[in-house]
C-alpha cells in the first residue's frame, strides 16, 4: 500500500490494493485521524472510528442510534427505498424497540442451544468435505466456507432445502453495494424476491409450524401480539443474511491464514485444545466484518477531540481496532498461542447491546470446519502458491473475506 497523506483519502482508498492489505492505511489513521471525517461514495457526511478504546466506547454509546429508521432521508439515500422493507429488525433499532425484538429471538442462540447443534453441524461438515473433490483445484469457499452455514442457519430457521440455492443467491445479490442503477435495480428485485418468500414461508409455518425457531417466532407473536408480522419477516431476513455471510468468510480468512501462517498452523495440529484460543485470535488478526454496521449521531458529540456533528453518520473500524498497539502487544503478529485474555478482549462480534446474537454458533462452525478439514487433508495446500489473494471490492468494506479459495486438499505424496 502506497503512502498516503491525506487521511480522509487514505479512508477512501478501497483499490484492490487496499482490500488486499487495509491494516496499514488503518494503522495511518490511528495515529493522525484516529476519528477521521471521510468521504464516501453516498455523499452523506460519516465518521470513521479507527482506535480500540474509542471504538469500543462508541459501539454502546446511547447518542450513536442504530434507528436507520431515526434517520430516515440518509437511509434511503444509501440503501434505497426498498430495502427499509427488510430492515425493521433489531440490528437497526434501539431500545426499547430493540430490547423486544432481541428477547424473542435470543432464546434461539443460547450457549445450550448451540451446543446441541453440533452433531448435525459436524455432520454437515463431514458431508461437504465427503463430496469435495480432492486431487484437483477446488474453491474451497464454493464447497464448504459458503454451503456450511447456510445449510445450518436454513435448518434452524426452517428454510425447505429445495429454497436453501435461491435464497442465497438473493441474499448474495442484496449483500452487493454497489452505486449503480444496475446493482441497484438488482438489489430492489432480490429485496423484493425475499421479503414475499418469508412472507409465504411464515404464512405457511402459521398452518403447519415445526421446530424450527420461525415457527417459535410466529407463536410469540400471536400468543403476545409482540411481534408484527413486518417486524417477523426482517427477522427472518436478518438471521439468514447475518448467519451465513459473515461465518463463510470468516472460515475462508481463517484457512487462508493459517495455510500463509504455516507455524500457527502446525501449532493448531500439534495441540487441538488450540482450536478455540486459534478461531478467537483469527477473529482479532483478520475477522470478516470490517466495519460495523452504520449509526448516527443524535447530537452533537466529541470523540477523541473531533466533533461529531448532529445526524451525521458513524463507521466503527472492528479489524482497525482489532490491530490497536495501545490494546494488542504486537498486533499484526498472528498468533495463535496469544493469551486468553487479550484474544477475548477483541470487537470481532461487536460489543454493548448489539453484541453479535449468533456468536456462539459462529464459533462452533468455524471450530468443527476448521478441525475436520485440516484432520482430513494434512496436505492442504494453495492451488496456486504465487498467486495473491483476491479480496472482496465494495465502496467501503463492510465485510472482509475472499472471493475465491482455490486449494488442493490432498497434493498426493
Amino acid at each position: 500500500m502506497t503512502s498516503v497523506d491525506d487521511p480522509a483519502t487514505a479512508a477512501e482508498q478501497c483499490t484492490p490494493a487496499f482490500r488486499r492489505d487495509p491494516y496499514p492505511v488503518y494503522g495511518l489513521l490511528r495515529e493522525t485521524a484516529p476519528v477521521c471525517p471521510i468521504r464516501p461514495r453516498h455523499g452523506i457526511e460519516t465518521y470513521l472510528i479507527t482506535r480500540y478504546e474509542d471504538a469500543r466506547a462508541a459501539l454502546s454509546d446511547p447518542r450513536l442510534s442504530k434507528d436507520m429508521y431515526g434517520a430516515m432521508d440518509s437511509y434511503r439515500r444509501i440503501f434505497g427505498d426498498s430495502s427499509v422493507a427488510l430492515d425493521d429488525h433489531m440490528l437497526n433499532s434501539d431500545p426499547p424497540k430493540h430490547t423486544r425484538l432481541r428477547k424473542l429471538v435470543s432464546s434461539g442462540f443460547t450457549p445450550r442451544r448451540v451446543e446441541a447443534l453440533r452433531p448435525r453441524i459436524q455432520g454437515v461438515v463431514n458431508t461437504l468435505l465427503d463430496e469435495a473433490p480432492t486431487r484437483e483445484p477446488v474453491d474451497l469457499l464454493a464447497v464448504f466456507a459458503f454451503p456450511l452455514p447456510i445449510i445450518v442457519i436454513c435448518e434452524l430457521l426452517g428454510v425447505p432445502e429445495a429454497d436453501r440455492a435461491k435464497v442465497q443467491g438473493w441474499s448474495t445479490t442484496v449483500a452487493q453495494t454497489g452505486f449503480s442503477k444496475e446493482s441497484k435495480l438488482a438489489q430492489q428485485r432480490a429485496e423484493e424476491s425475499l421479503y414475499a418468500y418469508f412472507s409465504e414461508v411464515i404464512g405457511d409455518k402459521r398452518e403447519r409450524p415445526g421446530e424450527d425457531l420461525l415457527s417459535a417466532l410466529i407463536e410469540a407473536r400471536d400468543e403476545n401480539g409482540t411481534l408484527t408480522e413486518h417486524e417477523m419477516i426482517s427477522t427472518a431476513f436478518l438471521l439468514m443474511f447475518a448467519g451465513h455471510k459473515t461465518t463463510a468468510y470468516l472460515i475462508g480468512n481463517a484457512v487462508h491464514q493459517l495455510l500463509t501462517h504455516p507455524d500457527q498452523l502446525r501449532a493448531v495440529r500439534e495441540d487441538p485444545e488450540l482450536i478455540g484460543p486459534a478461531v478467537e485470535e483469527l477473529l482479532r488478526y483478520d475477522g470478516s466484518v470490517e466495519t460495523a454496521t452504520f449509526r448516527y449521531a443524535t447530537e452533537d458529540l466529541d470523540i477523541a477531540g473531533t466533533r461529531i456533528p448532529r445526524g451525521a453518520l458513524v463507521q466503527i473500524a472492528l479489524n482497525s481496532a482489532n490491530r490497536d498497539p495501545l490494546k494488542f502487544d504486537a498486533p499484526d503478529r498472528f498468533d495463535v498461542t496469544r493469551p486468553g485474555n487479550a484474544q477475548s478482549a477483541h470487537l470481532g462480534f461487536g460489543h454493548g447491546i448489539h453484541y453479535c446474537l449468533g456468536a456462539s454458533l459462529a464459533r462452533l462452525e468455524t471450530q468443527l470446519a476448521l478441525t475436520a478439514l485440516f484432520e482430513r487433508f494434512p496436505k492442504i495446500a494453495p492451488a496456486d502458491p504465487a498467486r495473491e489473494a483476491s479480496w472482496l471490492e465494495v465502496p467501503f468494506p463492510a465485510f472482509r473475506g475472499l472471493t475465491e479459495l482455490p486449494v488442493i486438499l490432498d497434493p498426493g505424496p
